[in-house]
């Protein structure tokens, strides 16, 4: 049995990203941003945000299946916040403490909605 997705945002700092991250390079995961460059962007002491838009499922893979393909509010190191996204194991998505309330995700949701991806952000030279 799989988990529900969850309609929900994390918060996580950057070292839980920095985690997040590298479990989906080594699982193979397609929608992650390569380590080194969130090592050279991200603002070391900042706040990024999760929220699990899909459930992926890989027939080729029921190793790695299903995964949460979550969008990624991503504050790097000029302050902006940027959007990616993130393929993480449910299991994982769920270890990760619920600390925002109701009017602080609806607050991230609202900013999700408006922010540059970081393809527009890189090709805007920052």
């Amino acid at each position: 049995m799989t988990a529900v997705l969850l309609r929900t945002i994390r918060a996580v700092d950057t070292e839980q990203l920095m985690l997040l991250e590298e479990e989906a390079a080594r699982l193979g995961f397609s929608q992650r941003l390569p380590v080194e460059w969130l090592r050279e962007h991200t603002a070391v002491g900042a706040v990024h945000c999760l929220f699990p838009a899909l459930e992926h499922r890989l027939s080729h893979r029921p190793e790695v299946s299903p995964q949460w393909r979550c969008e990624l509010l991503l504050t790097v190191r000029t302050g902006e916040e940027v959007l990616s996204l993130l393929d993480v194991l449910p299991i994982t998505f769920q270890g990760l403490p619920e600390t925002l309330d109701a009017s602080a995700k609806a607050d991230i949701a609202a900013r999700i909605e408006g922010a540059l991806s970081v393809r527009e952000w890189v090709e805007q030279g920052r």
